[in-house]
């Protein structure tokens, strides 16, 4: 008995290794044949996937504003634009002169100018209208400004009532001393939501009135 048991213990020592290598001998040369880079295995080939040709990545066309596509009209930031019609006097329905981006010496109504209060996403993707907070609902409307109109403008911020008169937003016709330019240009907290380079320094770039 203890002689069998030390013939299949030797047996198990010295056979396991030899049939480990056998084994993984026949894996190998099973499938790769006798060289190192099996070229002459006998598996089936290899499908590849073919890669679709990738079109280079183009960003979109910025549209150029220019003449003919604003039919004539003057290139002008918010900032020159507002600051010209402050300083003449803030006319209703005259003409006030400004010089637009390009150099061109451009007329405007405030009729025209208008579009700077009361187009959304104007001064930013996403901004609100200046009119939707600062309409004719006056006791509502933030900081109590109607923006929606010449006589709402006119008649300032902080009003009591729709009759009444409140804080000179135009600086007296002084572009530098005014509220405007305080909260749109200079404190940059206007419109609500704008974030740090959001908007440009002299603010949105618009179409409006025609050269001179």
């Amino acid at each position: 008995m203890t002689r069998n048991f030390k013939g299949w213990l030797m047996a198990v020592i010295f056979g396991l290794p030899i049939f480990l290598l056998a084994f993984i001998g026949f894996l190998y040369f099973g499938n790769c044949g006798f060289n190192n880079d099996c070229s002459q295995a006998g598996l089936a080939p290899i499908l590849h996937t073919p890669i679709p040709t990738i079109y280079p990545a183009t960003l979109p066309v910025q549209s150029r504003i220019n003449a003919e596509s604003g039919q004539g009209k003057c290139v002008v930031s918010a900032q020159v634009l507002l600051s010209a019609w402050v300083n003449d006097g803030y006319p209703e329905t005259d003409q006030f002169s400004f010089t637009d981006n390009r150099g061109a010496s451009c007329q405007a109504t405030f009729k025209e100018l208008k579009i700077v209060f009361s187009e959304a996403n104007l001064w930013y993707q996403g901004a609100l209208a200046c009119v939707s907070c600062h309409n004719a609902d006056v006791a509502n409307a933030s900081a109590n400004l109607d923006l929606s109109s010449y006589p709402g403008i006119i008649a300032g911020s902080r009003r009591t009532a729709d009759s009444s008169t409140g804080n000179d937003i135009l600086g007296g016709g002084d572009w530098e001393a005014s509220l405007l330019n305080d909260m749109l240009f200079i404190k940059q907290e206007m419109p609500l939501g704008r974030t740090q380079g959001s908007v440009d320094e002299g603010g949105p770039v618009v179409l409006v009135g025609q050269q001179k």
